[in-house]
């Protein structure tokens, strides 16, 4: 055997296991998004005296609707989005007292990640009688 060939099979183990290395940094991981996006101006647009179809439009529907008693809605947000990096995470809890909205629970206090769209969204009027 050469003097190569024995150099080859010393150095293989360590030349593979370092291109391995190199190689698994450049794997793509695909973000995990679960829940509706809770940016914090939208949020703030949801009043006191709403209907629920008007929390309905600017939130969408929520995350964990109460089966039993609609005078609360959960909207959760989480966003894995870089292996280093921790998730973004949001809550907010929606209160509602006759059919309206009572109060507004978050924990959402800046946007978790960049804006999806730049168009905002405003609650339609209400519109008279029906049951929302």
């Amino acid at each position: 055997m050469s003097r190569y060939w024995q150099l080859w099979q010393v150095a293989r183990g360590p030349t593979l296991a370092v291109a391995l290395g190199i190689l698994s940094g450049c794997v793509y991981r695909m973000p995990i998004q679960q829940g509706n996006y809770l940016d914090p101006a939208v949020i703030a647009q949801v009043k006191p005296g709403m209907t629920h179809s008007q929390v309905r439009y600017l939130l969408g529907t929520p995350m964990v609707p109460g089966a039993f008693d609609n005078t609360r809605w959960d909207y959760d947000y989480y966003l894995k989005a870089k292996r280093l990096k921790g998730p973004g995470r949001g809550h907010v809890s929606i209160y509602f007292a006759n059919n309206l909205v009572a109060r507004v629970d978050s924990d959402v206090k800046a946007a978790p990640f960049a804006e999806i769209s730049a168009r905002g969204a405003q609650a339609p009027e209400p519109h008279g009688g029906g049951v929302h």
